[in-house]
């Protein structure tokens, strides 16, 4: 029977038990890693994850442009949907920025009462870092030009910027994994050390995650699936990235530059 309203019924799919599986073996399996020196589970988790992934997306490119499901009532709920999760996002860092500043503000006698804690040499927020910030912006400028072109139908632009940002993306990541290996400190020393690699470390993490959705969105943009009046995908992958683009400004100005 067919069902008269704007809204999409997603229909029974295995995708969400194998990510949930995925995770939990890449997650234990990392704790395995450190622990026993077996990469074994962690690598099927990686693996299922990956398979998960390729997927679950290939089930909502065809929903949504093949089989029209996503009406501009659907569209509506999508977008609530990543402004929450945007949100859960914000309040996964504030954990983050409130342990360094809980820290830093009140260092505790076992860190020598000062912060930086004594013998923690911190990086010159002039170098790398001052780069790093000064690539995101770009990469923020960049792909708002590609949101423009999607809106003028000018694809070949789109292309064009939406490239220039996956490889700003991607040279960030080199960088803050040049910085990691001449890093003076350890995640294990002190609280200095574990908020800097930790807070840090999952920015990294989210900018290797946004760079695979802006990559999908690349490979869906030379395929044609993308117009003036159906991108959300990609709307949804520029906020993700502006996102990223706030967190690393707030991280640069506490932890690199105030905090060190």
């Amino acid at each position: 029977m067919k069902n008269f309203h704007p809204f999409h019924i997603v229909d029974q799919s295995p995708w969400p038990l194998t990510a949930a599986l995925g995770a939990l073996f890449m997650t234990s399996g990392t704790i395995s890693w450190i622990h026993i020196k077996s990469p074994l589970l962690m690598t099927l988790g990686l693996f299922l994850i990956i398979i998960t992934s390729f997927q679950w997306w290939r089930d909502i490119h065809r929903e949504a442009t093949l089989q029209g499901n996503h009406t501009s009532k659907v569209i509506i709920g999508l977008q609530w949907g990543m402004i929450l999760f945007i949100i859960s996002e914000v309040f996964f860092f504030v954990s983050f920025f409130w342990a360094f500043l809980h820290s830093s503000l009140s260092p505790n006698v076992e860190i020598g009462m000062m912060w930086p804690p004594k013998g923690i040499e911190p990086f010159n927020p002039l170098q790398i870092p001052l780069l790093n910030t000064t690539i995101l912006l770009s990469s923020g400028i960049s792909i708002t030009w590609t949101h423009h072109s999607i809106l003028n139908n000018n694809l070949s632009q789109a292309k064009k910027s939406l490239l220039v940002t996956i490889l700003l993306g991607g040279y960030f990541t080199i960088l803050q994994a040049w910085e990691y290996i001449e890093a003076p400190f350890t995640i294990a020393d002190s609280i200095y050390g574990t908020t800097f690699f930790v807070a840090t470390g999952f920015h990294g993490l989210h900018v290797l995650i946004g760079t695979t959705f802006l990559l999908i969105t690349m490979i869906r943009l030379a395929n044609l699936h993308l117009s003036k009046t159906h991108h959300f995908g990609f709307e949804a992958a520029a906020w993700y990235w502006h996102f990223v683009d706030v967190v690393w400004l707030l991280l640069y100005s506490l932890i690199y530059w105030w905090g060190g």
